[in-house]
């Protein structure tokens, strides 16, 4: 939700006054449902509920050609300090990548060596593939209709892409040298902590006359 607050506030500040459907159709332009995991659906709610929150306020309504009349929305003095903690927090926080792997490498005894094996080799495939595509649409990228500094998205989408091909050979190797035991139809039984039995309930004590 953060991301996605962040987007919106600094959107609308560089085209203020501006119509939810404007905003709406500079992000999906800028791919944000695919690096920001940003829903189309989430940006016109991130306008409600920043405009309840006082960092949004309507600034009046406009029509463009033959559109319906659109509320337009600017920042409020509250919203430009919500947009600039938002933008410094985002720079110096570090977190760990999560994506869609991280849940199945859990249970990677369930699959078949052959079958994690081909995966992982689609896998490869999958992202030579998404970063030739980066290098090409990084092409595009022609100010003053695209800002210059948008080719550094693309350069860090490239490189975590291209960090996760090494990863995957290397797992194939250890998978084909016996490193793990996959192909498991039954889990191991696993250690459990030993629950303490239960406590019966004290009773009040009595006080002694």
């Amino acid at each position: 939700m953060s991301s996605t607050r962040l987007l919106v506030l600094g959107v609308v500040r560089i085209f203020q006054p501006v119509h939810g459907y404007d905003v709406r159709r500079e992000l999906l332009s800028w791919r944000v449902d695919q690096w920001a995991n940003v829903a189309p659906g989430s940006i016109y709610n991130a306008l409600k509920t920043l405009t309840k929150d006082k960092f949004l306020q309507v600034a009046g309504t406009g029509q463009v050609g033959g559109r319906p009349e659109r509320t337009q929305y600017s920042l409020t003095p509250e919203g430009e300090r919500e947009y600039q903690d938002l933008l410094r927090a985002t720079w110096w926080r570090v977190l760990p990548p999560i994506d869609d792997l991280m849940p199945a490498l859990c249970f990677l005894p369930s699959l078949s060596k052959e079958e994690l094996i081909a995966a992982l080799e689609h896998r490869i495939s999958a992202l030579e593939g998404a970063v030739k595509h980066l290098e090409f649409s990084r092409q595009d990228i022609k100010p003053p209709e695209t800002p210059d500094h948008v080719k550094e998205l693309y350069e860090r989408m490239q490189l975590c892409l291209a960090a996760d091909i090494p990863w995957a050979r290397t797992l194939i190797d250890r998978l084909n040298r016996g490193v793990y035991k996959v192909g498991l139809s039954k889990p191991s039984p696993a250690s459990r902590p030993e629950t303490p039995p239960a406590r019966a309930p004290r009773g009040r004590r009595k006080s002694s006359a």
